[in-house]
């Protein structure tokens, strides 16, 4: 009820048509069948000749009654098994023929109130391909075909998923929700179901329960992408006209979470858990859906949107503190945790062991500053223009989104409600709404929704000997007397002085050229620095760079191990030159810009990004990264303190103990490998990072700088000469030392422990590697056995076996060390099982180094490179990497791709995984319970 008297005063609702559902985007077909079938279609062309083909069920698990627990995910399971036009796994088999992959195009997902599967980026150059992926969502809708044997081989495989997500967190969900939604239905339908529903449901059962919730009223199809709008919807007409409307249809309910007055506080803890988060919860009703559907659900989205900025950015500003209360806070303004029935704002918190209590303080009294005192103006205006520049920025890129952006929009839509008006209407609406709100209508809403009732607060915490928590009543308790004390306003100077104070007398361009080979302009300029500039036309609002110069961490001795581990997490730390890294934040509200610096193995780096608007921001950035590292020993001890409490119990997790094994036998136990520990971070020298950094920093010579994206080369060059060009150079002359980079171990080394587990598994982690000529054919070899290997994991050990959730399979040839080349493969199992497991992925590993893979898989797995390199061709990204490889790595990875894919067989997979299994160096390491 607020809602309605908060808006009261809103002039954009004095009109009783503001409270009209907003408009349909005129560019989306958007239409129903009648038989109740919801359609949406769109044209785009990012990427060109793809599209997605989604259909959304407005169904989940919250539907299923408690002897059906987990049947809404089986059957997501049972839809890529079977049905009328796609036997068996010819759905798998289709998609793959034209160069899909399962799980990268080709998915789906149950959640509590819906589920969705979706086929991305699918080739749509042939008209048969649009037909066919129609077909499938026409099969998912209605035509799944349920087989006994398909339904009993899927039962191994959703018991090896369920083992292997039975991890803490899901466990602390399963005492956490019982007690935070108490006597309701949210509480004990996760997703996954119960082993007994699992293991003993009668495939009738599930039939039933496809047959009772599986209808086109609450279906919807989603088509975006570089389709012919008026075909594919005549298409839908025809091919989904078969599907009867329901009659005597079951009531989709919708399980409402009522309110409580007095707060409900839900305690858990797990032996594997690692971290302590605390929760604070403020419920409230969400809009209805009629008037989410109006201007006001935009007005309320702006609201939330500034609100979580600026409590955020509170909390960030208090971790800059020497001894902060907490690890990490943040809050948002959205769903009740999983219910889409009950609103809620949200606090969370890492807290450090023995703090809870200063922690939830903590939190409380910037809940409280809130409620009595609202945001300031100040902090209104950053959280406004941001918000609006967001608007811009996709108001400037709406003729450039990929088509999931639209493709996700539209299933929220659907399942959810809410307005699709489109960018140009919505960019028109907020620069009505944000100037029309002022920060005293903002803390209005944030303070009624900050009441004493409705209150949820939740711990999660590891469970260790010795080691105590409060109870409920006890931290009630605290909560409520941490209401009491007493708060002041919040207070900030903000500076609006100028990034560079004084700028030093401009450099020059000495040398600039055409490269042939991409299109790009080269310069040299007077201090040695090379830039790279590739203007392109794929997103309007955007350029990206990135700058290297060989080097990094590899100039460095053992001696500096322990350092070189928290190097890259001090370097933001202190900020900007005049600006702390809390105040730097806020002088660049209401830009689109990034900038970031770090230092890898073999080269030091600098990141970032920007709009057209403000890339000279970025440059601004960019010489302040190399000549005016900020540091601040507050912010760095305040890093220490989150830091050690986050490492105290990370030994809890029994995959750190995999991960541990794993590390020290593959590399001999080298410092510079192992996981630093808690006990190990007040041994880390702040004054050595800095002049590490620094000296990393201190020759801009050497550095490759490359911009990709819609930049004009001719604005772009005074920018250059002004803070590119003189930029500190020394003109070393360095390369990184390959001396100092760990080695791996030779040979044979297999490790095999025992570790108490909360829930049984075997994990088995694989290591091959060698040495391999670092070129093209090479680096595309691995690339393939890795996609091949996942094809015969797939059907191997998963579908005929159901003996795992899934087998990932990961090579790659690396340029530093020049040339070493690792083959990865890991898995989860059942702990009776792994030895047969295992051996089948031996077995299958050593067929391919024999015999070759076989010629469908490698045919697929063709397609599929072949498929993914048109894409990454329309992507920034893509080129930025591409140029920045070529221009500091020497390898052209473009120009010959083509070429160098089409000179690809089996035999070249053949060969290199011959190769690389003879070099004899194999590690397996197996954690068993």
């Amino acid at each position: 009820m607020f809602f309605l008297l908060f808006w009261v005063g809103f002039g954009l609702l004095q009109a009783q048509t503001e409270l009209q559902p907003l408009p349909v985007d005129p560019k989306v077909r958007y239409g129903k069948l009648s038989n109740g079938l919801t359609y949406y279609i769109r044209h785009n062309e990012l990427p060109k000749e793809r599209a997605d083909f989604y259909i959304a069920q407005n169904v989940g698990s919250i539907l299923e009654e408690e002897n059906q627990r987990g049947l809404a995910h089986f059957l997501e399971h049972m839809a890529f098994n079977g049905s009328k036009n796609f036997p068996d796994h010819a759905m798998d088999h289709y998609t793959e023929s034209v160069g899909m992959r399962m799980g990268e195009n080709f998915n789906a997902y149950t959640s509590f109130d819906e589920t969705v599967y979706m086929i991305m980026n699918a080739p749509v150059q042939r008209t048969q391909v649009v037909d066919s992926c129609l077909l499938i969502l026409h099969d998912w809708s209605n035509f799944i075909t349920l087989a006994d044997t398909a339904i009993e081989k899927e039962r191994g495989v959703i018991r090896e998923e369920w083992r292997t997500r039975q991890d803490a967190q899901a466990r602390l969900w399963e005492q956490q929700l019982p007690k935070m939604y108490p006597n309701n239905r949210y509480a004990h339908r996760m997703s996954i179901g119960t082993l007994d529903v699992i293991n003993h449901f009668k495939p009738d059962e599930l039939r039933a329960y496809y047959k009772k919730w599986y209808r086109p009223d609450l279906q919807a199809i989603i088509i975006v992408g570089d389709v012919d709008v008026d075909q594919v919807e005549n298409r839908i007409k025809t091919m989904f006209a078969d599907i009867p409307a329901p009659v005597n249809a079951a009531e989709r309910t919708y399980f409402s979470v009522p309110d409580n007055d007095e707060p409900i506080v839900s305690i858990a803890t797990d032996k594997e858990a690692s971290n302590i988060l605390l929760y604070i919860f403020y419920k409230y009703d969400p809009l209805p859906k009629e008037v989410k559907a109006s201007v006001m659900g935009m007005v309320t989205g702006y609201v939330q949107a500034v609100c979580d900025q600026m409590i955020n950015e509170r909390f960030q500003e208090i971790l800059q503190k020497a001894n902060p209360p907490f690890i990490y806070a943040a809050a948002s303004d959205g769903d009740f945790m999983v219910s889409k029935t009950k609103s809620a704002w949200s606090v969370a918190a890492l807290a450090k062991e023995g703090c809870i209590d200063s922690t939830l303080t903590a939190v409380v009294k910037e809940i409280q500053r809130v409620k009595q005192y609202g945001f300031t103006a100040s902090e209104y205006e950053r959280a406004r223009i941001n918000v609006l520049k967001a608007y811009e920025s996709a108001f400037n890129e709406r003729d450039k989104q990929k088509n999931s952006t639209y493709s996700s929009e539209y299933v929220s839509h659907f399942t959810d409600g809410g307005s699709i008006p489109g960018i140009e209407m919505e960019y028109e609406l907020i620069n009505q709404i944000a100037p029309a709100i002022p920060v005293e209508q903002v803390n209005q809403y944030i303070q009624q929704i900050i009441g004493d009732k409705n209150i949820v607060i939740s711990l999660t915490a590891p469970e260790k000997e010795g080691v105590t928590y409060p109870t409920e009543e006890e931290l009630l308790d605290e909560f409520r007397k941490a209401q009491q004390i007493p708060v002041e306003a919040y207070q900030e100077n903000v500076s609006n002085e100028p990034l560079i104070p004084e700028l030093p007398e401009a450099g020059s361009i000495i040398e600039e050229k055409v490269d042939p080979l991409f299109g790009a302009t080269v310069m040299k300029l007077s201090n040695g620095v090379r830039v790279v500039l590739k203007h392109t036309d794929f997103k309007d609002d955007e350029i990206q760079m990135t700058a290297t110069s060989p080097g990094g961490t590899s100039l460095y001795g053992d001696e500096e191990a322990l350092n070189l581990k928290l190097l890259n997490s001090v370097i933001g730390l202190g900020g900007l030159g005049n600006f702390s890294a809390t105040d730097l934040s806020k002088r660049l509200a209401g830009k689109k810009v990034s900038c970031s610096t770090s230092i890898g193995t073999d080269s030091e780096s600098v990141n970032g990004y920007a709009s057209p608007t403000d890339v000279k921001t970025l440059f601004e950035l960019v010489y302040l990264g190399f000549t005016a590292l900020r540091t601040d020993n507050d912010a760095y001890q305040s890093l220490v303190s989150r830091l050690k409490a986050q490492l105290e119990n990370q030994e809890l997790d029994p995959m750190y103990a995999l991960q541990d094994s794993i590390i020290r036998i593959t590399y001999q136990n080298n410092p510079r490998m192992k996981s630093l520990k808690a006990s190990e971070v007040d041994q880390i020298s702040y004054p050595r990072l800095i002049e590490i950094y620094k000296d990393r920093f201190a020759d801009a010579s050497d550095f490759t700088f490359t911009f990709v994206g819609n930049l004009n080369i001719d604005s772009m060059r005074p920018l250059i000469r002004q803070y590119l060009a003189t930029l500190p150079s020394i003109h070393r002359t360095e390369k990184a030392d390959v001396s100092h980079e760990p080695a791996m171990s030779k040979g044979e080394h297999i490790c095999h422990f025992h570790r108490e587990q909360e829930t049984p598994k075997a994990t088995i982690y694989s290591i091959y590697s060698g040495q391999m000529t670092y070129d093209l054919q090479h680096i595309l070899s691995a690339s393939m056995l890795s996609q091949i290997l996942d094809l015969v994991y797939t059907e191997k050990v998963r579908e005929e076996e159901g003996g795992t959730y899934g087998v990932q399979a990961g090579a790659g040839v690396q340029d530093f060390p020049e040339g070493r080349t690792i083959l990865q493969i890991v898995f989860d199992t059942d702990p009776a099982k792994w030895k047969d497991m295992n051996q089948i992925v031996r077995t299958e590993l050593q067929r391919i180094a024999k015999e070759g893979p076989r010629q469908e898989d490698f045919k697929k797995t063709f397609d599929n490179m072949q498929k993914r390199h048109e894409e990454k061709l329309q992507e920034n990204g893509y080129w930025l990497n591409v140029l920045d490889v070529y221009y500091c790595k020497g390898l052209d990875a473009l120009t010959p791709y083509t070429e160098t894919l089409q000179q690809m067989t089996p035999e070249t997979i053949r060969s290199f995984t011959d190769q690389l299994l003879k070099q004899g160096n194999f590690i397996e390491v197996v954690m068993e319970p």
